[in-house]
């Protein structure tokens, strides 16, 4: 039962969420942050993320039993009911609301609060099952930790921040698209309307180039506004190259004529992956570097 809670939390995905906080939190401090503060923001951040997984699942539980990929989550073989899944998702918020004011800051506290209740109520609830634009806006939630972890240090938020929320912002789309691409069939038989389920390969491809291109331009830009070291422009160009060598490769075989599985979108996906972690792996070395 114990293992069934902790999948409602979606690990994985907090795994990603920390991906992106805790360096942000390096590069606020200019160097290696108070371990205790990397420690309460870190675990105000799961239970925050975790709340938020939580209630998606509950929400999402229809579609989730509809797609192959999702139909193994505790919801949909009813080993957690609708009710219980509720109270955890909602006592998990709340913990992680006081949790982050007390120990860390307020304004931290506020943010995983606003991230939660944009993913749920904006993404989860208004535009997962409207729109194709679905994952563009409401990827704007996973934009949060950067913010959070920064506010962590500063008590305050600024353009660097944000600039580093937009590298999530724009990484996302075509993260989940490529995902999506792979599941297509999951997707459609849910009535999810995915962009890779309304609109051609041609045209994801195209859009997976542009937002991944996006992505490295964001990233380079935090260069000059924080003033990072030699460091952190070398690895984001050199990483950015990488990814977006790999979306025009995607976008190559889509044009020789290839399609599906052929298409190969997973090995996009996984590059994407290790794109930003070392993206915001270099973000927390450079400080240590040049600091």
């Amino acid at each position: 039962m114990v293992a069934a809670y902790v999948a409602l939390t979606k690990p994985r995905i907090i795994e990603l969420l920390l991906v992106t906080s805790v360096p942000v939190m390096f590069l606020a401090e200019g160097g290696v942050p108070p371990l205790g503060l990397v420690l309460a923001t870190t675990v105000g951040g799961i239970l925050a993320a975790g709340s938020a997984n939580t209630l998606n699942c509950l929400f999402d539980r229809d579609i989730d039993e509809r797609m192959r990929r999702t139909r193994r989550r505790p919801l949909p073989r009813h080993v957690v009911a609708p009710r219980q899944a509720l109270i955890f998702g909602v006592v998990l918020g709340l913990v992680s609301t006081i949790w982050l004011g007390v120990l860390v800051n307020w304004l931290s506290a506020w943010l995983a609060l606003a991230a939660n209740a944009f993913y749920i109520l904006v993404y989860t609830l208004l535009l997962k099952r409207r729109t194709s634009q679905n994952i563009v806006w409401g990827g704007i939630a996973g934009c949060f930790p950067v913010l959070i972890g920064w506010a962590a240090i500063r008590d305050s938020v600024d353009w660097v921040p944000v600039v580093l929320a937009l590298v999530v912002f724009f990484w996302t789309p075509p993260h989940t698209w490529t995902l999506a691409m792979r599941y297509r069939d999951d997707y459609a038989a849910a009535e999810v309307p995915m962009l890779p389920v309304v609109a051609s390969e041609r045209n994801v491809a195209w859009q997976v180039v542009a937002y991944t291109a996006a992505t490295v331009a964001a990233s380079l830009a935090v260069w000059p506004l924080a003033r990072t070291g030699w460091f952190y422009p070398v690895a984001a160009g050199v990483l950015g190259a990488g990814v977006l060598a790999e979306a025009v490769a995607m976008l190559a075989r889509v044009v020789r004529g290839k399609s599906g599985l052929d298409l190969r979108p997973m090995r996009f996906f996984h590059w994407s992956n290790i794109y930003l972690a070392l993206v915001f792996a270099a973000i927390a070395i450079d400080p240590l570097l040049t600091g």
